[in-house]
């Protein structure tokens, strides 16, 4: 249903999970919107047989020439995805997530001659990070081998031998907090990653990173370091396609949600109310924002369900500051797992995102920050996006739950298609676009 057309609308709408009682007096005014919760969702319902070797280990030749198929309609049409621009609609807008992948994975040694690997995900100083130090939220890898004691390593830079070292702090959960060091210290720790660790490629390709990774594994306009994964719908872009887009109307924006770990992890119960979705920083700048608003006619397309989940995050952080749910200012923002399934007042996006620029005219902030564990499984109403660029996911996973929220039942039809059509899979795989029938 598309709000720009309602006009004096009470409308009630049934579903054998969830009852939803919408008023719709005018497009301006709120909607009082009632939705039970938690939602009746069983896991195993969004499985398929993946085999092994429809896994891409490695990318295509070139970025654009993946195969792409479109479900638009209902209805499957194939093409390579450097023809994408063709099945786009007038002035749509495509969002991108320029994250870059830091170089995570640090290979160490101990004095006994064990090999450690230290996996970075997430920095616990921020810009608070001093010179020559930072601490780090790590998975170790053959922890048992670093009970105590400092590891170290020599890292070759053009400037010259770092020597960095790693000590082992307290556990946090399912990971370690890790005090890293280095000499000499002029250089940031983002840049003493860059030379001493390795591209975290997912474990489901299972090989090591290879030199062309370094580049494969990362979008063409991949701009802020943040991310231990890639937002793979975005690796098929190549320039050349930017600027043909660019040139025939296609407005291209860009936002960040720094990857973590947690987008690999399984859904291991098969009710969806036990599993606990992961957390990830996004940044948005206010031009953007005010762009978006100024957009809402237009056709929304995030490239990548990190995209997406920002887009569709913002409308949710809109509600907070408007109904004042909010943090201090100094106070992280957050967007709870479940908060788009719990909330009892609706109002327009464009009502929403101005919310957030209106807070950010007041804090006199150019990006906010903020951190999401939305959760979008079937049942979510999507408030931003019209369509989606995507790869194909894992079976089991948040991700495909994600594809099934957006189009039904059909994403049975296209991964069926996809697997009769021996298209290649997850993140060096080929690639969808997916247009909602609603």
């Amino acid at each position: 249903m598309n709000l720009r057309y309602v006009n004096q609308l009470h409308t009630w709408i049934c579903h054998p999970h969830l009852t939803i009682w919408l008023i719709l007096p005018s497009f301006n005014d709120t909607i009082v919107h009632r939705m039970k919760e938690p939602l009746d969702i069983r896991i195993s319902d969004y499985d398929y047989p993946l085999p092994d070797e429809r896994i891409a280990r490695f990318p295509a030749d070139r970025r654009d020439e993946s195969k792409l198929i479109v479900l638009n309609g209902g209805e499957i049409s194939e093409t390579t995805f450097g023809q994408i621009g063709s099945f786009l609609p007038r002035q749509a807008m495509l969002v991108f997530n320029n994250t870059r992948v830091i170089h995570a994975r640090l290979r160490f040694i101990t004095e006994r001659g064990a090999g450690v690997e230290v996996f970075c995900l997430q920095s616990r100083t921020g810009e608070r990070t001093s010179a020559g130090t930072a601490t780090w939220k790590c998975f170790i890898g053959n922890a048992r081998k670093w009970k105590s004691g400092t590891l170290q390593m020599d890292v070759p830079t053009p400037e010259g031998t770092v020597v960095l070292t790693a000590n082992k702090g307290r556990m946090l959960d399912d990971a370690w907090e890790v005090l890293f060091s280095w000499e000499p210290s002029d250089l940031i720790f983002e840049q003493v990653l860059e030379y001493a660790g390795k591209i975290p490629l997912p474990p489901y390709l299972k090989r090591e990173a290879i030199d062309t990774d370094n580049d494969r594994y990362q979008t063409i306009y991949a701009q802020h370091n943040g991310s231990v994964a890639a937002p793979t719908a975005g690796l098929h872009f190549t320039s050349g396609l930017l600027e043909s887009l660019s040139h025939n109307g296609v407005s291209l924006e860009f936002l960040t949600l720094h990857v973590g770990a947690g987008t690999f992890k399984p859904v291991s119960a098969n009710d969806i109310r036990e599993h606990h979705m992961h957390a990830e920083e996004i940044l948005v700048d206010k031009a953007f924002l005010i762009r978006l608003i100024q957009s809402l006619d237009r056709d929304i397309i995030p490239v990548g369900t990190t995209s997406m989940r920002t887009l569709e995050s913002l409308y949710w952080l809109g509600v907070q500051l408007i109904e004042n749910h909010v943090q201090e200012p100094e106070q992280p923002l957050v967007i709870p797992q479940w908060m788009p399934y719990e909330t009892e007042t609706i109002y327009p996006a464009a009502e929403t995102l101005q919310g957030i620029v209106d807070y950010m005219s007041r804090c006199r902030i150019n990006t906010i920050r903020a951190i999401t564990s939305i959760m979008i499984v079937p049942g979510y109403r999507f408030r931003i996006c019209n369509a989606l660029v995507t790869n194909f996911h894992q079976p089991r996973s948040t991700l495909l739950m994600l594809v099934a929220a957006f189009v039904g039942e059909d994403w049975k039809k296209v991964y069926e298609h996809a697997l009769i059509h021996n298209y290649r899979f997850l993140s060096y795989g080929d690639s969808c676009l997916l247009f909602n029938k609603r």
